[in-house]
């Protein structure tokens, strides 16, 4: 077999545009993934089962089915209501952001529930209220603790949005699926995105092993 190393070339700065998106994508997912995640771990932990129950059957939707059909769902069912014709990065991030907030609230609730119920009753018999207790006390300590499974849920996250190619977005994917069009070749392209791939999952790898040695000496 021949290495046609032009494809790879001509390519080339379109890889590294579409994984510059890939990134942007991944990070944007993460960012509000925490912050919906959070709050849907919290409302699991509700006392009251008609609070608890959306928030369950929120992470079970999400959870339980593939992620492929939620972004097609998303793009071409909810964001044409909003916006038309709908934008593939906007249908991309809006979908990773509702698919990683599934798993993220999950770490959320592991996360809080990990902390010994001592801590709580001590907070409040200092006159914290449960609010004070649990963003002073509680989600500080609860937080080094979720720090391995959200660098997963990143890593994780990343591989995931190749699938932002099926509605045409940008990213790295999109562009290793154009040059096997263009070129009618398979090896170049994909063994090139994965590469690149490979290469973005290890560093980040590293560095949340490195994160988590860290802060087990603190």
């Amino acid at each position: 077999m021949n290495i046609r190393f032009d494809i790879i070339i001509d390519y080339l700065p379109l890889f590294l545009k579409g994984t510059l998106l890939t990134l942007g994508l991944t990070m944007a997912g993460i960012a509000l993934g925490v912050i919906i995640g959070l709050f849907i771990g919290l409302g699991k932990m509700a006392n009251r089962l008609w609070i608890r129950m959306p928030f369950v059957w929120y992470v079970n939707a999400f959870r339980g089915t593939p992620f492929l059909v939620q972004i097609l769902l998303i793009h071409f069912g909810v964001v044409p209501l909003f916006m038309s014709p709908a934008n593939p990065i906007v249908s991309a991030i809006i979908a990773l952001s509702l698919n990683s907030a599934a798993y993220i609230a999950e770490i959320f609730r592991a996360g809080i529930q990990s902390i010994d119920k001592g801590q709580m009753e001590a907070a409040r018999s200092l006159g914290m209220t449960h609010r004070q207790a649990m963003k002073l006390v509680i989600l500080p300590q609860a937080f080094k603790r979720m720090i391995p499974p959200l660098g997963n849920e990143f890593i994780s996250l990343l591989k995931e949005t190749s699938l932002a190619a099926i509605i045409a977005a940008p990213e790295l994917m999109y562009w290793g699926r154009a040059a096997q069009g263009q070129y009618i070749r398979v090896w170049e392209p994909y063994i090139t995105v994965a590469i690149i791939y490979l290469i973005i999952t290890l560093s980040l790898t590293y560095l949340m092993n490195a994160i988590e040695r860290r802060m087990k000496t603190e």
